[in-house]
C-alpha cells in the first residue's frame, strides 16, 4: 500500500513540472508587468525550478555524475526551494500592502540562504542531501532544520492569509486562485511538517505520502496562476460568441446609418471576429453601442405606435416578455431601415415614434452593458428570423 502511493505520487512529478512551466510561461507577460501578481509568479517560477531539480531522473542522473555534482545539484534545489518560500512570503506581504512585511520577507530569505550556505560547508564532505530513513541527515540537523523552518513559516503565513482574504474578496477569480492557491501551499506545508517529524522523532509513517504532497502542491498551484488567464479566455469565448451573433442585425443597421460606426466594417462576419478593428475586449462594447446609436437614428423613421402593433403579432406562447419586445423592435427595425434606404424623409424629437424598450433605455443611462447586450442578441435572432418579414411600419 505504502509502496503504491509512493509510485502514485512519482507519476504526477513530470506532469506537475510541466503544467508549472506551462502556468509560468504563460502568465510571465502579464505577472512581471503587474507589482501585485510579480512576487507570486517568482513563487510559481522557484518551485517548479526546485521540482524540476528533483524529479526522480533528474536526481538519479546527478548521483551517476559522482557525490560533487550531486551535492552541487542537492543544495542548488534546497537554496531555490528557499526562495521559492521567501517569494511566497513576499507575494503575501504585497497582497497585505505591508512594506515592513515586505522588508522582513527580503531579509529573511537572505538569511536562511547564508545560513544554509554556512551550515554546508561546515559539515563534513558529502554527496547529495537527504534525508534517509535510517541514519543522520545530510548534511546535518541544523541544516535540515534551518530548510524545514524556512517553508514551514513561509507556507503557514500563507495558507492563513490566503484563507482570510479569499473569503472577503467579491471577485470568484481572485477567490478561487487564492484557493487553490492556498490548498497548494498546505500541502506543501503538510510535505515539510512530515520531514521535521522524521528530523526530531525518526519516524517514517508519513514518509510514503511525500511526492504526492509535493506533486499535487504544483499542480494546485499551477492552476492557481492560470486561474486569470482560464477567466480571460472564458470572456474571451463568450464576446466572440456574442459579437457573432450581433453582427447581421449590426451590419445591416450601419448600412443605413453608417456614420455611427467607428471603423469601417470588415468584409464578413468570420474577419470581423478574427481582425477586429478595435481591440478584441472592446468588440462587443462598440457593437453594442454602435446598434443602439443605429436604433435610435432609425426611430426617426416609426410612426408611433408601431413597435406596439408589432408586439400584436408575436403569438404569446409562453415567450418571456423579452424576447418578444425583442422581436417586435426587429420588426419595426426593418421596416425603419427601409424607409431609411428609401431615402424617406424622418420625424425629430417628440415626434419620432419609437420609444425604446427598458434594456436600451437602463443602458443608456448608465445600466448594464450586459444587459443590453442580452437583449440584442433577442432582436438580432428575431431580425434574421422569417417571421420578421412582415411590414408592420408601412409609410
Amino acid at each position: 500500500m505504502a509502496a503504491d502511493l509512493t509510485a502514485f505520487g512519482n507519476s504526477l512529478a513530470v506532469p506537475g513540472v510541466v503544467c508549472l512551466w506551462l502556468a509560468v510561461l504563460l502568465r510571465a507577460p502579464g505577472a512581471l508587468r503587474s507589482p501585485q501578481q510579480r512576487g507570486l509568479w517568482l513563487a510559481v517560477a522557484t518551485a517548479a525550478a526546485a521540482m524540476t531539480l528533483n524529479l526522480p531522473e533528474v536526481v538519479s542522473y546527478a548521483m551517476t555524475r559522482g557525490a560533487s555534482y550531486a551535492h552541487t545539484i542537492g543544495l542548488v534545489r534546497n537554496l531555490i526551494g528557499v526562495l521559492s518560500a521567501g517569494a511566497v512570503l513576499y507575494f503575501v506581504a504585497a497582497a497585505t500592502r505591508g512594506r515592513r512585511l515586505r522588508l522582513a520577507s527580503c531579509a529573511a530569505t537572505a538569511a536562511w540562504l547564508a545560513l544554509l550556505v554556512a551550515l554546508d560547508a561546515a559539515a563534513p564532505g558529502h554527496g547529495t542531501h537527504t534525508m534517509p530513513p535510517v541514519g543522520d541527515p545530510v548534511p546535518s540537523l541544523a541544516y535540515w532544520l534551518v530548510l524545514i523552518s524556512a517553508h514551514l513559516v513561509a507556507n503557514t503565513v500563507c495558507v492563513s492569509v490566503c484563507w482570510r482574504y479569499s473569503r472577503r474578496t467579491e471577485s470568484r477569480g481572485l477567490a478561487a486562485g487564492l484557493r487553490l492557491f492556498g490548498l497548494g501551499t498546505a500541502l506543501a506545508g503538510l510535505f515539510w511538517l512530515a520531514y521535521l517529524l522524521k528530523a526530531l522523532s525518526a519516524g517514517t509513517w508519513a514518509m510514503p505520502a511525500l511526492p504526492l504532497l509535493m506533486n499535487l502542491h504544483g499542480l494546485l498551484r499551477a492552476a492557481a496562476i492560470l486561474v486569470p488567464t482560464v477567466f480571460t479566455l472564458r470572456r474571451t469565448v463568450a464576446d466572440t460568441a456574442t459579437a457573432w451573433r450581433l453582427w447581421p442585425l449590426w451590419r445591416d443597421l450601419v448600412e443605413a446609418v453608417p456614420h455611427v460606426a467607428l471603423n469601417k466594417p470588415r468584409s464578413g462576419r468570420v474577419v470581423e471576429l478574427l481582425w477586429p478593428p478595435v481591440p478584441r475586449n472592446l468588440l462587443v462594447y462598440r457593437k453594442v453601442i454602435e446598434t443602439r446609436d443605429a436604433i435610435l437614428i432609425l426611430g426617426e423613421h416609426v410612426r408611433p405606435g408601431a413597435l406596439e402593433q408589432a408586439r400584436g403579432h408575436v403569438a404569446d406562447h409562453g415567450i418571456p416578455e423579452q424576447r418578444r419586445t425583442a422581436a417586435a423592435l426587429a420588426r419595426v427595425l426593418k421596416d425603419a431601415r427601409r424607409a431609411r434606404l428609401a431615402g424617406l424623409p424622418g420625424q425629430t424629437g417628440e415626434a419620432a415614434g419609437l420609444e425604446l424598450p427598458a434594456a436600451i433605455q437602463s443602458s443608456n443611462e448608465g445600466g448594464d452593458l450586459a444587459d443590453e447586450a442580452r437583449f440584442l442578441v433577442d432582436v438580432a435572432e428575431a431580425y434574421t428570423s422569417p417571421a420578421t418579414t412582415e411590414e408592420v411600419n408601412a409609410p
